[in-house]
């Protein structure tokens, strides 16, 4: 029996390790990537005549409804969005990676239809990677005076370095999104840490 309690005991403590390595590094990594001057704020615009653009990157989805990783991604964008912005626009983007329809078409849907979103929304239909995402996206982006690029936080870490690489510019005007949450996706969030942890490191290796 103690044998048995012993095991339970420490299963419980591995799990809770677990779940908070992987909120820590997720905290972590939504607070990356950013200026290193000025005002980095969770909602973008403070000045009421700026223009906020916020850029949410899609998921694989083969089936004709967004999945529940592009649901958790619109709703993050939708909250992310800065009312006190004279403009704010959606922009979402992904290609038909895993299915027919373009990913930016199926987030769109929920956003609307779901969601009950009424802002402006642009879409980004053609790119089937991370790079192409920030690649196809850069023109929609071109006029906002503040940026947020939401997705799992690690994933949103590679965009912005990828932003900065090819639009040093632009990735100036980056502010915080609200893709990350305590405990929101727990137990996604290990496990997008190993993941991402790795892409980052092929990224930076790369570059």
């Amino acid at each position: 029996m103690r044998t048995a309690a012993a095991l339970t005991s420490a299963g419980v403590i591995a799990a809770i390790g677990v779940v908070a390595f992987g909120e820590l590094s997720s905290w972590a990594a939504s607070r990356r990537g950013f200026p290193r001057s000025g005002s980095v704020t969770s909602r973008g615009a403070t000045d009421p005549s700026a223009s906020h653009a916020v850029l949410v990157l899609g998921y694989r989805n083969p089936g004709p409804r967004a999945n529940a990783i592009n649901r958790f991604r619109v709703r993050a964008g939708v909250r992310s969005v800065d009312p006190e912005a004279a403009e704010s626009v959606l922009v979402l983007s992904g290609g038909a990676v895993a299915g027919v329809i373009p990913e930016a078409e199926l987030m769109r849907r929920y956003a609307r239809d779901e969601l009950g979103f009424t802002g402006a929304i642009r879409l980004e239909t053609a790119s089937t990677s991370t790079e192409e995402n920030i690649e196809q996206a850069i023109p929609l982006l071109e006029e906002a005076t503040s940026i947020a690029v939401v997705s799992t936080s690690h994933h949103a870490l590679k965009a912005r370095i990828c932003l900065r690489r090819l639009r040093p510019d632009l990735a100036e005007r980056l502010v915080r999104g609200g893709d990350y949450r305590l405990g929101e996706l727990w137990w996604v969030k290990p496990v997008e840490a190993v993941l991402g942890r790795r892409s980052l490191r092929r990224l930076t290796s790369a570059g």
